[in-house]
This record gives structure tokens, C-alpha cells and sequence, in this order.
């Protein structure tokens, strides 16, 4: 063969490979055209029904991002959060991180309904979840990038794993660190995600612990500012009202930002988990203060942080299934 004819051959070969942040996983590749062929429309699919839910009620956004981040932490990104309890699956929406507070499954309903009318038995529910969550931080006003695809979904559930893995309001610094490096990801990764609390809402039972009693000592916890604490506490009291909601960036709580990070710096984060970025680790408070003072620098990492993320051990090739109802294991 001549050298220009392999030269060709190779380029042809490069010029169809995958042009992706692509994830190598155990079993085959995930790439953002894995559907082009056998559900050209998916990504569009998905894109409408997020953008007419979010249109609807801005707070979605958050939620269907916090279902991709609380689908990843549990046995990787499998849709495993999305089983309701039936026969021998104990379902992880009753785990306490979900409980009462993971929302949105009746939009992944919709999307996935429509999807399986226009091309059958091939897009799976952890893929949806992947997108739902890109085309949120977009149609909030935040950076898009391409979503390998090519998960398969899970035949079970871990309601175990998603009481222990998944980072909860109340945890020390080192605890969300360690449950952020047991699923491959760092801390830069840590604060960019965090980042995603430029959205949505929290409810008060969890951060009322800051308000009145953070150290078990009746007093309140003195690294948020008090003023900001004063008026929480108007519609937080000491008991009841433990789902009264409250935005996570009162600044810009529906545009996906870097106020949040300004607020921290302002000793203004709603939720401990949040302001411990800034009191317990000078590296935390540096990446904080780099991402406070541009918004750019933070769109550029939150994407490279949520596609790590989403690469965390999906099941790939002929590993688990595509399910036809996002709740509930194919018969």
C-alpha cells in the first residue's frame, strides 16, 4: 500500500471515530452519537419536554440535575433511582437524601414515553437522565457540552447505597470529600459541582441545625452571617415547618451563576455542606474565590466535572437493560 493511500485510510478512520470527551468503560465506549442511527431525534426529544417543564416551573432545572447526582453516587449512573419498590426492589426514593425531597420523576415519565414512541426499546433511562441534566444548566443560563451516551440501565436498586454514598447538608467538609473520592472524583470537582446550588431550593429541616443548634451546644452556627440567619429563622422555626422551601442563591435563584459562590464568600450558603467550602480547606476557599471572580472560569469546569461524573460505572454493551418504563425493571 502507499504511504498517501494509508495516510487516507487512517484519516477516513479518524474522521468517523468519536469526537467526544469519550468515557472507556468496561464493556464499550460511551459517545455523544450513539443514537444518531437508531433514535436520530433523542437529544431533541429530550430537549423539548425538559425545556417546556422548566418553562413551567424554573425549579425543575435543579431537580433533574439532583436526579442525575443522586442516580451517579449509587451503584454508578444506571437509573437505579428511578425504580420504584416492587417484588424484591426496595426503591432508593425512600432513602433520607431522597425521601420527600427528590422530584421530577413524572418529567422522565414524559420523556421517556415519548421516546419510546418514536424509536422502541433503545434509549435508556440513564442516558435521559445525562441530558435532562445538560439541557437544565443550559436553559438556566449555564454552559452546555456534549453528553456521551450509551449507558444501560440497572435491573435493582441500592437503597443502602444511597443512604451512605450520597453527601448529605449536615456533613463535615472531610465526610463530602471522601464520598466525593470513593466515586473517582476530586475536589476541584467537589466545588464546581457544588456550583450547581446556583439553582433550586432547599427545605428548612435541612439547615435548621445552623440556625439553632449547629454544634449540639444550643447555639447557632456563627460562620453564617446573621442577618442572612435572622431572616431564615422567620420562616424556619426551631420545629415545624420542616418543608418550608428556601432558594439556595437568594441573588439569582433562577440563573445558573456564579453568585453562589459570591454568597459563600459573603458567609451567605444556605446549607452547611455549602459554606464548609470556604471555612474548613484553604483549597475549597481558593477555588471558591477563583470562581466568585469569574463566571467563565466556572463554566468551564462544571462541564468537565459533570462529565466525569457521569462516567462513573455505567453499565455498558450488553450489561444490564433498556428499560421500557423508567420505574420499573422489564418483565
Amino acid at each position: 500500500m502507499t504511504r498517501p493511500m494509508s495516510f487516507l485510510i487512517i484519516a477516513a478512520m479518524l474522521a468517523f471515530a468519536p469526537l467526544c470527551l469519550c468515557g472507556m468503560t468496561s464493556g464499550g465506549y460511551l459517545y455523544p452519537q450513539f443514537y444518531d442511527r437508531t433514535c436520530p431525534k433523542a437529544k431533541e426529544i429530550v430537549y423539548s419536554i425538559v425545556a417546556k417543564a422548566v418553562a413551567r416551573e424554573a425549579r425543575m432545572a435543579a431537580s433533574l440535575i439532583r436526579l442525575h447526582f443522586h442516580d451517579c453516587f449509587v451503584k454508578g449512573c444506571d437509573a437505579s433511582l428511578l425504580l420504584d419498590s416492587s417484588g424484591a426492589i426496595i426503591s432508593e426514593k425512600m432513602s433520607n437524601p431522597n425521601r420527600n425531597s427528590a422530584r421530577g420523576f413524572e418529567v422522565i415519565d414524559e420523556i421517556k414515553s415519548a421516546l419510546e414512541k418514536e424509536c422502541p426499546h433503545t434509549v435508556s433511562c440513564a442516558d435521559l437522565l445525562a441530558l435532562a441534566a445538560r439541557d437544565s444548566t443550559v436553559l438556566s443560563g449555564g454552559p452546555s457540552w456534549e453528553v456521551p451516551l450509551g449507558r444501560r440501565d440497572s435491573r435493582g436498586a441500592s437503597l443502602s447505597g444511597s443512604n451512605s454514598n450520597i453527601p448529605a447538608p449536615n456533613n463535615t467538609f472531610q465526610t463530602i470529600l471522601t464520598k466525593f473520592k470513593l466515586q473517582g472524583l476530586d475536589i476541584v470537582d467537589l466545588v464546581a459541582l457544588s456550583g450547581s446550588h446556583t439553582i433550586g431550593n432547599s427545605r428548612c429541616t435541612s439547615f435548621r441545625q445552623r440556625l439553632y443548634n449547629q454544634s449540639g451546644n444550643g447555639q447557632p452556627d456563627f460562620t453564617l452571617n446573621q442577618a442572612y440567619a435572622n431572616q431564615l429563622r422567620t420562616r424556619c422555626p426551631r420545629s415545624g415547618g420542616d418543608q418550608n422551601l428556601f432558594v439556595l442563591d437568594f441573588v439569582t435563584p433562577t440563573k445558573f451563576d456564579n453568585s453562589y459562590f459570591k454568597n459563600l464568600l459573603a458567609s451567605k450558603g444556605l446549607l452547611n455542606s455549602d459554606q464548609v467550602l470556604v471555612t474548613k480547606s484553604a483549597v475549597s476557599l481558593q477555588l471558591v474565590k477563583q470562581y466568585a471572580q469569574n463566571n467563565q472560569l466556572f463554566f468551564e469546569q462544571f462541564p468537565k466535572s459533570m462529565l466525569k461524573m457521569a462516567n462513573i460505572s455505567p453499565l455498558t454493551g450488553s450489561k444490564g437493560e433498556i428499560r421500557k418504563n423508567c420505574r420499573t425493571v422489564n418483565s
